[in-house]
């Protein structure tokens, strides 16, 4: 990895700009079949509308990158409901994705590093996360940052006329190591 590299940041409030510069991203990645759902981009005003209602959600917490000083990509650490006592101790790492001119700058990595951060300082004692069996990268991540992968549903996705594999995955937060803290260098 050389040049520049990504920061990131949770955040509690999104300015105009930045609720435009998470469209254009979400936008790319989902055009690149890295979305977190959508097949096709949304209209505009529909995106807006999430990122702005995800600010609005209690268990949400809003992760995003910077690349240059330009969002390029994000990850959301969801808490289960509070009427949830039996699954309090776990969270999900959501929506996660990175635009593809983004790549290769360590997004992708330093935002999975921030949520699972966030979670084990929330005391969670497990984070969760799935992915389409179609993002490679993203699988090879989550291995190599200690996921364990623990089950595939077949019907998972369906993409284009065809059925996508689903991967689940976990990390135990009491087990593992946290993550080593972000070179000050990159930030």
């Amino acid at each position: 990895m050389t040049g520049a590299s990504a920061r990131v940041l949770m955040v509690e409030k999104l300015s105009e700009s930045d609720v435009a510069e998470l469209c254009e991203a979400a936008s790319l990645a989902i055009l690149d079949g890295g979305g977190f759902g959508w097949l096709e981009p949304p209209p505009r005003q529909t995106l807006e509308a999430y990122w702005r209602g995800v600010m609005l959600v209690p268990e949400r917490e809003l992760f995003i990158a910077r690349l240059n000083g330009v969002i390029c990509g994000s990850a959301q650490l969801v808490a289960p409901p509070r009427n949830n006592e039996a699954q309090k101790h776990s969270a999900n790492l959501q929506h996660a994705f990175v635009a593809p001119w983004a790549r290769g700058h360590g997004a992708a990595r330093a935002l999975t590093r921030e949520v699972e951060l966030r979670a084990r300082k929330r005391r969670f004692r497990v984070l969760n996360l799935d992915v389409r069996e179609t993002q490679q990268r993203a699988i090879h991540l989550y291995n190599e940052l200690g996921f364990i992968h623990w089950a595939t549903h077949p019907h998972y996705a369906f993409v284009r006329g065809a059925w996508t594999p689903g991967l689940f995955f976990y990390k135990n937060l009491l087990e593992t190591d946290p993550p080593p803290a972000a070179d000050p260098a990159q930030t």
